[in-house]
C-alpha cells in the first residue's frame, strides 16, 4: 500500500480531512486512561465520551493504526513524531507492570479470568465491558505502527503484551478459553496470527487458533447461516483472523470459514450502501429492514478488511464489487467533508439524516475505525501477483513498481465520467500483465484501448487481460459505461434504491424540521427526532432511465420526473458520500397508479373502519389523552419513536400504568393493544430483563403476554377478549399492564376498546 499515492480527487480530499482530526488529537489525552489504569497520574485530562467509561483506551489502539497507516501513505512527518511520542508513552507506562500489561483498564478482569472462575456474557467479562475488545486495539495499533513506521519499540511492547496474555491464559482449559469468548474479544485471533508472521514464534500461531470461537466458527465451516439475532461486529473480525489463518496454516476450515461467512453477509444480510445489521445486530436473511440505528460503520470498515483478505486468497471479481459498493456508499459517506467528524450509525430511515461524533466528547468505536478508514483510500485500488497487475478500482492514483523500476498513474474524475487512464510514467521495456476490472453495473461493454488503436473487450474471471511489455509514455483508455437503475429491496420489490454505476443515488430531502446540529456527543440522541413525510415514487414506467434525469451542469445530479405524490413533486437526486446536514431517503416507495390507489384506498379503509368499532382509545406518552384517561404507574417510564410517529410506555420491576378507559356494558368488548415488533429483552444495570407481563381489567388477569421479536421491523396488535362479566353494569373499567420483578410491561404503543375481534375486516 506504501507504493500507491492518491492523486488530486474525492478520495485525497476525505483522506485529507480524515489527517486533520489525527494531528489534531492530543496523544497526552489519549493516553490518559493507560497512566490511570496503572494507578498514576496522566500529564492531561481524558477524552470524553466511552473513553470515561469501561472501554476506554480503545481510542489510543485505533489512532496509533490510523496514524502509522496514514504515514505510510502520506510520509507527513508530523504523523511520524507524533507517533514516537506515543509509542514511548506506552513503553514508560508498560514499565509500572512487571508482566508487561498495558491498556486503557486496570489488569482485575484479567486476573479474574485467568484464575479461571469467571462471570461472562455478551458484552462483559470478569466484571468488565468487553475487556478483549479494548485491548485489541492496542494489540493492533501497537503491529500498525512497527510494521508501517519500522518503530522497534512498538514491537517490544507488544511482544511484551503478548507474553502476559500468553501466561495467563495457559491458565485456562479449553472449556474456560472458549466460555471466556462468549464475550466481545475483538481481532484477537488476528492479531496473534500477525505477531507469529513477524516474530515466527509459534506460541503465538497456537494461541490465535485457541482465539478461534468455536460456537460461531465451526458452523460457518459447515455452511450453516446461525446469524440472526447476533451482534454482527462481534462477528466478523472472529471470521477476519480465520481468514488470516487460513493464508498461514493452509488449514481448508478456515477458508471454508470465512468465504461463506462474507457470501451470506454481502448477499444476504446487507443494504444497498454495503453496510450491514440493524440495532447492531443481524436481522432475518434477506431483509433490508429500515431504521434509524441501520449500517454501523464499524461492521463495513470490517467487512472491508475481509474482503482483501479473501482477495489475497482467490482473486475474484465479486470480492472487488462488493469493496467499491461499501468504500464509495458507505465508508466514503460516513466522513462530514466540513469537520472530518465520522457516523455510528448509517440511517436507512426515510426522511433522517446522518449523525456525527463530535471531535472531544465521543471516541465511540466507530470514531476508532472512523480514523482508520481515510488512511486505508489506496488500498486494493491495485493488487501485485507476480508479473500480473489488478487494476480493481477506478481512483485517480500513481502506483510505483520499484522492483520492476515502473511508475503508472491512474487518472479519472470517475464516478463524475465513465472514463479512467493508465499513464505509463516510468517504465522500459518492462513485462507486465494488466488485469483490468470488468465490474458487474456495467451498463454496456468494457472497452479499453492501448496507445489508440488496440481494443480489447475480451473478458476472464471479471477481468480484461493486457500482456506485453510496456515503455513510459504508453496509455491504456478504459471505458466503463455507467446509467441509472433500481435495486428493489430483497422482501418488498415496491421499495427500491437507485443507483448510477456503483453509486447510490439518495434523495436530497432539504432541512425541514432538521435537529440545531447533527454533530453530538450521544449518537442516539437524535434518533427520535421528528421524521418528515417522504415522496412515493408513483409511475405506470417502471424504466427508471425514462424519469431520472441528470441534471445539466450540475456533475451526478439528477432529477426525476413530477412523480413523487402526494403533490406531483419532482426529487432531487445526488449521490449518498455527497450528501451531509440534510435529510435524505435511500429506498423509495415505487408503485404504479393502480397499486398507489389500493394502497390509498386500503389504509383508508382499515382507519375508518378501526374507527367505526373503536369506543375509547388512549395513545401512551401522550399527555392530554393520558391525563384525560386517569392514568396511574409505578416505575414507569414513557417515550417517542419517530420510525411509527407515536408513543410508548412500559414499566419495570413491580411497576405498572393503567388507564380509566370506557366500555359498553352490553355487547362482547375487546381490549386491542399494539407493540413494537421489535421489542424483546433488554439488558440494564448489569442485569437482564425480559418483556413479560399480565394485563387486568378492574384487577382480574385477561392476558400473559411476552415480547420476544414477535414481527421485527413493525408495530404488531393484539386482540383480547374482555369477560363481559367483568364490564357488566359498567362505563368504565380500569386496563393494567403490570410487571414483577426482573421484568418490563411494554412497551405499549397504543390501546383500543373495541366491539370486535375482526379488526381489519369489514362486518
Amino acid at each position: 500500500m506504501a507504493n500507491v499515492t492518491l492523486l488530486d480527487g474525492i478520495f485525497k480530499e476525505s483522506q485529507e480531512k480524515g489527517m486533520e482530526y489525527l494531528i489534531y488529537l492530543d496523544v497526552d489525552r489519549l493516553v490518559a486512561p493507560c497512566y490511570e489504569a496503572a494507578g498514576e497520574t496522566p500529564k492531561k485530562p481524558t477524552y470524553g465520551g466511552w473513553e470515561t467509561r469501561g472501554i476506554r483506551g480503545h481510542s489510543i489502539g485505533h489512532w496509533l493504526s490510523a496514524a502509522s497507516t496514514m504515514y505510510s501513505v502520506t510520509m507527513d512527518e508530523r504523523l511520524k513524531e507524533k507517533l514516537t511520542y506515543a509509542i514511548d508513552e506506552l513503553a514508560h507506562i508498560q514499565s509500572f507492570d512487571k508482566d508487561g500489561y498495558v491498556s486503557g483498564f486496570p489488569r482485575t478482569c484479567f486476573d479474574n479470568v485467568f484464575s479461571g472462575s469467571f462471570e461472562v456474557d455478551h458484552f462483559s467479562l470478569g466484571g468488565s465491558w468487553v475487556p478483549w475488545y479494548s485491548i485489541h486495539k492496542i494489540y493492533a495499533g501497537l503491529i500498525d505502527t512497527y510494521q508501517l513506521t519500522g518503530n522497534q519499540k512498538a514491537l517490544t511492547i507488544v511482544t511484551r503484551l503478548a507474553d502476559w496474555a500468553r501466561k495467563g491464559l495457559s491458565q485456562l482449559n479449553d472449556e474456560q478459553f472458549q466460555k471466556m469468548l462468549i464475550c466481545e474479544h475483538g481481532g484477537m485471533n488476528e492479531v496473534f496470527v500477525d505477531l507469529y508472521k513477524i516474530t515466527e514464534n509459534i506460541a503465538y500461531l497456537e494461541l490465535a487458533k485457541r482465539f478461534c470461537h468455536k460456537a460461531v466458527l465451526d458452523p460457518l465451516a459447515r455452511g450453516l447461516d446461525n446469524l440472526e439475532g447476533k451482534h454482527a461486529n462481534t462477528q466478523i473480525p472472529k471470521v477476519i483472523g480465520a481468514a488470516k489463518l487460513y493464508e498461514v496454516t493452509g488449514e481448508k476450515q478456515y477458508k471454508d470459514m470465512a468465504e461463506f461467512f462474507w457470501n451470506q453477509v454481502t448477499k444476504h444480510r446487507s443494504y444497498v450502501i454495503g453496510g450491514n445489521s440493524i440495532g447492531e445486530h443481524f436481522g432475518p436473511e434477506d431483509k433490508e429492514e429500515l431504521g434509524v440505528t441501520t449500517t454501523e460503520t464499524c461492521n463495513t470498515y470490517n467487512m472491508l478488511k475481509l474482503t482483501e483478505c479473501l482477495f489475497r486468497i482467490s482473486q475474484k471479481v465479486e470480492y472487488i464489487d462488493y469493496y467499491e459498493k461499501a468504500l464509495y456508499n458507505h465508508i466514503l459517506a460516513s466522513q462530514d467533508p466540513d469537520t472530518g467528524m465520522k457516523t455510528y450509525f448509517v440511517s436507512t430511515q426515510p426522511g433522517h439524516f446522518k449523525v456525527y461524533c463530535t471531535p472531544d466528547q465521543s471516541f465511540w468505536c466507530c470514531t476508532g475505525t472512523g480514523m482508520e478508514n481515510p488512511a486505508r483510500y489506496t488500498k486494493n485500488i491495485y493488487y501485485q501477483n507476480g508479473d500480473e497487475l489488478f487494476v480493481n478500482l477506478f481512483i485517480a492514483s500513481q502506483i510505483s513498481l520499484a522492483e520492476k523500476k515502473m511508475s503508472i498513474k491512474q487518472l479519472t474524475v470517475f464516478p463524475e465520467s465513465d472514463r479512467t487512464q493508465l499513464v505509463v510514467e516510468q517504465a522500459e521495456s518492462v513485462h507486465l500483465t494488466f488485469q483490468i476490472r470488468v465490474p458487474n453495473w456495467n451498463s454496456g461493454p468494457v472497452t479499453v484501448t492501448v496507445n489508440q488503436k488496440d481494443k480489447h473487450t475480451t473478458t476472464k474471471n471479471g477481468y480484461i487481460t493486457l500482456e506485453g511489455k510496456w515503455n513510459k509514455g504508453d496509455i491504456i483508455d478504459i471505458k466503463v459505461p455507467m446509467e441509472v437503475y433500481t435495486s428493489p429491496m430483497k422482501q418488498d420489490p415496491t421499495k427500491a434504491a437507485i443507483l448510477y454505476g456503483p453509486i447510490v443515488l439518495a434523495g436530497a430531502l432539504g432541512t425541514e424540521k432538521f435537529p440545531e446540529t447533527d454533530i453530538m456527543d450521544d449518537h442516539l440522541k437524535l434518533n427520535n427526532h421528528p421524521l418528515i413525510d417522504v415522496p412515493d415514487l408513483i409511475t405506470d414506467d417502471m424504466d427508471v432511465r425514462n424519469w431520472v434525469k441528470p441534471v445539466e451542469g450540475e456533475s451526478l445530479t439528477f432529477k426525476t420526473d413530477s412523480i413523487g405524490q402526494p403533490g406531483n413533486k419532482q426529487v432531487t437526486l445526488i449521490p449518498f458520500y455527497k450528501l451531509h446536514h440534510q435529510r435524505y431517503t435511500l429506498y423509495w416507495n415505487m408503485m404504479s397508479h393502480t397499486m398507489y390507489q389500493t394502497y390509498l384506498t386500503e389504509k383508508r379503509k382499515k382507519t375508518d373502519f378501526l374507527n367505526r368499532v373503536t369506543l375509547d382509545a388512549v395513545k401512551p406518552n401522550e399527555q392530554q389523552p393520558e391525563v384525560e384517561h386517569s392514568i396511574k404507574k409505578h416505575n414507569s417510564r414513557s417515550g417517542y419513536v419517530n420510525l411509527y410517529n407515536c408513543g410508548w410506555r412500559e414499566s419495570v420491576n413491580k411497576g405498572f400504568f393503567s388507564y380509566e378507559m370506557k366500555v359498553s356494558n352490553d355487547t362482547q368488548m375487546y381490549l386491542f393493544v399494539t407493540y413494537n415488533g421489535d421489542d424483546t429483552d433488554r439488558h440494564m444495570d448489569g442485569k437482564m430483563y425480559v418483556r413479560e407481563f399480565d394485563i387486568f381489567i378492574d384487577g382480574t388477569a385477561i392476558a400473559h403476554q411476552v415480547l420476544k421479536k414477535n414481527k421485527p421491523g413493525e408495530l404488531f396488535s393484539v386482540c383480547y377478549e374482555i369477560p363481559m362479566s367483568l364490564t357488566e353494569g359498567k362505563e368504565t373499567v380500569e386496563v393494567k399492564f403490570a410487571s414483577e420483578e426482573g421484568k418490563i410491561a411494554g412497551g405499549v404503543y397504543e390501546i383500543r376498546i373495541v366491539n370486535t375481534n375482526t379488526i381489519f375486516q369489514e362486518n
